[in-house]
């Protein structure tokens, strides 16, 4: 299929993501990610921060959901960030672990058995899916799981 004139180049602008205690999200993603507050609400029913990585709206957090993340039901999958080099991914790692995130997965695992790509999977205080991954370094290690792409079924 190839592109017409009337279709839009699309490029993903921000994510929105629910949380139940806004306070606690942002001070994991500062820690893990460095994001840093660009803009923040604090009044009772609208609690909210957008994350910026550098001048660049990340991540927009609302404070508005109870309970966890759950993988059952329709919706986010995971939230997937890539990083240079394998060694930005074991940095990433050791933060994810200091800021008390569970990991999904020990250590960064190939995509697949065989892939150069791969990561750590983890999730964030209120249970959300996350990746963080590069695109080369994992060909040796071992997938975790067989027949179908670690990042899909975890």
């Amino acid at each position: 299929m190839t592109r017409s004139d009337s279709q839009t180049d699309f490029q993903t602008g921000h994510v929105g993501i629910n949380v139940t205690d806004l306070d606690r999200a942002v001070r994991f993603y500062e820690s893990v990610f460095g994001f840093t507050v660009g803009g923040r609400s604090d009044q009772d029913a609208r609690r909210f921060a957008f994350l910026k990585n550098g001048d660049t709206l990340a991540l927009t957090l609302w404070q508005q959901s109870e309970g966890r993340f759950d993988a059952t039901r329709p919706g986010l999958h995971h939230l997937s960030f890539r990083v240079p080099t394998l060694a930005d991914v074991r940095a990433a790692e050791a933060r994810v672990r200091e800021a008390g995130g569970r990991f999904l997965y020990e250590g960064a695992v190939p995509h697949g058995e065989g892939a150069s790509s791969g990561g750590i999977f983890f999730e964030d205080p209120d249970g959300t899916r996350l990746e963080i991954f590069t695109s080369d370094g994992l060909q040796h290690a071992h997938a975790p799981t067989a027949g179908a792409p670690s990042c899909g079924f975890f």
